[in-house]
């Protein structure tokens, strides 16, 4: 046994023991995303606006968060979310909560709880119904509709309660009751002891819920009675125990997911990695044999890495998060084919198996190393500029990065090691489908140069003449909802039906199967786009109730938001390509081979999103999650390629640039098209079995990575030698 093994093996065994232990149990460690197992996510803004001069004086945003978050424990929700971001927004996320409205409602509710006298000064009422009502007083209906005039001289608030909880009243109708704390005892005890036989009107949020006769001194506790639900009186009791909102919040952002399309994105999810993790694992056997044995069993274990990495960081698993797993598997494959590939190299030049097998792992891993860091930088620009099921995928990406350089770097050279070590392995058997090329590829560059111009025109222009109608409403703002039928519903009817509730301007989409619809209408004010929702929901059970109309899913992105989250993408991607550039100029020490690198990706990236344009989809946060995926891919087989172009220009020194480059491409060129057909493999996986909500976001990737290849052949590397005759010609 080699003396460098007694540390690998129980490092090794040390890291897959910690990955089991952070990764079972599976409903213990890893947490679902809302996409998958339902729920709602919300984005509230505390309007610090409507705030008196002295609550400015406080951190108004942290008192309405302490609010909310007793809310929602008081609700019962199970892991809930509630953080801070920024100065004066909420995030919060409720997993598995099914009834939306009561939810919205419980949260947005103020609960100012107001105890005011009412005035029986005729003179002074009748004053306030034909002009206006008197300084100090304020004019309100009871329950019955009967004019009442507040005198706010002596008001008592909701502060005075100790506690709350729902009573059966009169008629067994639900009451809450509530009891007073030390301080508001005394001040309840001196407003009532001195207005015996005078009416007291319970206001909650500006509305009279009941204005019963004092009849006593009360000290201790009351009742709130009102026409109340079992849940009204319970979620009132709720809000009052918790205390009032110091400030009203409205609600910027809000993307609600069924319970029933949780499931169907679980298992769309679960049929895409089986799928496609079938097909790559079936072509590394066949290709590869022993190695590709050996590979699988690296991929195997890099799946549990990437589990147990989520488990350790508590990382939630989103829709997305599936996909980016399903991604790094396939960018997995790519280090060990790097590996093989040297190997063969090295066989073919004549030596040793055992010297083959170290040379394969040492000349790789610059390779491995470069490609998959930039890969990386991709990722954390989206962590950091992304929000949600886009910061999971991100999350996702960067731990299956890591864990595929493990696995493909450490941990299966330990097995090469030891087979032979054993003596069981004599000789590396692999098959070939490409052999050694020598095209030209330098010589084509002027074509393709004119090629590539139209494609990247052609996109260009399908992005231009989209308009603002290229945006989804992550971008622009708006209200999506997401409908499933029993039964398939016909367009022209599912029209005329908005139309009679005023909707016949709503965009709707087909979704996937006929059953499946999205209804989408623009943004406006919180209560505009309530009044959609509800009138939507109704006119939809009026014509279709035999159908069972059920809503899978709702999206709510307020303009000012959407705005925002637009800023934050194009951000995210030139922060992104000017992180890959330094890297890649500083790793290389050429500016022009960091230039070309990202000419080149930039040329992938605007492929992707044009043709998305060109077949009338949008772009959200999702499609900019697959450019990112797009762009680490490119610069990935890029720097594979710039890698073997720097070794080779210190093994053939006589070689002008354009033929060590051509060199370069023609040993590379079966790695190339290997790894990229088992990641399209997966990404067709995606396609396929994905589900709809994931159909962009494949499809883009389909697009950017077919573009991806050919731009690494023919573009990426040509541009470097074109640069250099631009700009340095006595170097060239």
């Amino acid at each position: 046994m080699a003396s460098s093994l007694r540390w690998r093996i129980p490092a090794a065994l040390l890291v897959i023991a910690a990955a089991c232990w952070f990764t079972f149990p599976l409903s213990k460690r890893i947490s679902l995303g809302l996409d998958l197992q339902g729920g709602m996510h919300l984005v509230l803004k505390v309007d610090t606006a409507k705030v008196s001069a002295e609550a400015r004086n406080q951190d108004v945003t942290g008192i309405a968060l302490e609010v909310v978050r007793n809310r929602i424990d008081q609700f019962g929700v199970r892991e809930p979310l509630i953080q801070r971001q920024g100065a004066d927004h909420i995030v919060v996320q409720l997993p598995g909560v099914t009834d939306r409205d009561r939810a919205l409602k419980l949260l947005g509710q103020t609960a100012m709880l107001e105890f005011q006298l009412v005035s029986e000064n005729s003179r002074l009422i009748q004053q306030a119904l034909d002009d206006s009502a008197p300084s100090g007083f304020k004019l309100a209906e009871d329950e019955t509709g009967t004019p009442l005039l507040l005198d706010a001289e002596g008001t008592l608030t909701g502060s005075i309660l100790s506690d709350a909880w729902v009573d059966a009243g009169e008629l067994g109708l639900p009451v809450v009751s509530f009891r007073m704390n030390k301080e508001g005892a005394k001040a309840f005890g001196r407003l009532t002891g001195a207005n015996i036989g005078k009416r007291l009107a319970i206001v909650l949020d500006g509305t009279v819920q009941s204005a019963p006769t004092i009849q006593s001194r009360i000290t201790d506790a009351g009742q709130i009675s009102g026409r109340f639900t079992r849940e009204e009186a319970n979620d009132l009791a709720i809000v009052l125990r918790a205390g009032a909102l110091p400030a009203p919040i409205v609600i910027e952002e809000e993307r609600t997911v069924g319970p029933s399309l949780g499931k169907d994105s679980i298992h769309a999810g679960l049929l895409a990695i089986s799928f496609g993790g079938v097909l790559v694992v079936l072509f590394m056997l066949v290709y590869y044999r022993l190695a590709g044995v050996v590979a699988v069993g690296a991929l195997t274990l890099n799946v549990l890495l990437i589990l147990g990495g989520l488990g350790y960081f508590q990382a939630t698993l989103t829709l997305p998060g599936i996909a980016g797993m399903i991604l790094t598997l396939g960018m997995a494959v790519d280090a060990n084919v790097l590996i093989y590939e040297r190997m063969r190299e090295e066989l073919r030049a004549g030596r040793p198996l055992s010297l083959a097998v170290g040379a394969g792992y040492d000349k790789a891993f610059s390779a491995i190393f470069d490609s998959n860091l930039t890969t990386v930088i991709a990722a954390l620009f989206l962590y950091w500029f992304g929000t949600g099921p886009i910061r999971g995928f991100a999350t996702t990406l960067s731990i299956g990065i890591i864990a595929s350089m493990f696995t493909a770097i450490f941990v299966t050279r330990i097995v090469f090691d030891l087979l032979l070590g054993s003596g069981r392995l004599t000789r590396l058997s692999m098959m070939q489908f490409i052999r050694q090329t020598t095209i030209d590829f330098i010589a084509k560059r002027k074509v393709c140069y004119v090629l590539s111009a139209v494609i990247v025109g052609v996109g260009v222009a399908g992005f231009a003449a989209r308009g603002e109608g290229r945006y989804g409403i992550d971008f622009t703002g708006g209200l999506l909802q997401e409908y499933r039928f029993s039964q398939p519903v016909d367009a022209d009817a599912l029209r005329g039906t908005l139309s009679k509730v005023g909707l016949g301007d709503a965009v709707i989409q087909q979704f996937g199967a006929p059953t499946e619809w999205l209804i989408r209408t623009p943004a406006g004010t919180e209560a505009e786009i309530e009044r959609v929702t509800s009138l939507t929901r109704e006119a939809l059970r009026s014509d279709y109730d035999a159908a069972h109309p059920e809503l899978g899913r709702l999206e709510r992105v307020g303009p000012v938001v959407g705005k925002i989250l637009k800023e934050k993408a194009w951000l995210a991607i030139a922060w992104s390509m000017l992180g890959i550039l330094l890297y890649v100029a500083v790793r290389f020490k050429h500016f022009d081979f960091a230039a070309a690198g990202v000419i080149a990706l930039i040329h992938d990236v605007v492929v992707g999103v044009g043709m998305l344009c060109l077949l009338g989809r949008q772009i959200d946060f999702i499609v900019v999650a697959a450019l990112m995926t797009i762009a680490g891919f490119s610069i990935n087989d890029t720097i594979v390629i710039y890698d073997r172009v720097r070794e080779n220009l210190r093994l053939h020194r006589k070689l002008s640039l354009p033929e060590v480059i051509n060199l370069s491409v023609n040993e590379m060129l079966g790695r190339t098209l290997l790894t990229s057909l088992t990641v399209i493999f997966e990404v067709l996986a995606l396609y396929l079995f994905g589900g709809e909500v994931l159909r962009d976001f494949s499809l883009c990737l389909l697009f950017g990575f077919i573009s991806g290849v050919y731009s690494t052949v023919y573009i990426a590397s040509a541009l470097v030698v074109t640069w250099r005759r631009m700009f340095q010609p006595k170097r060239a």
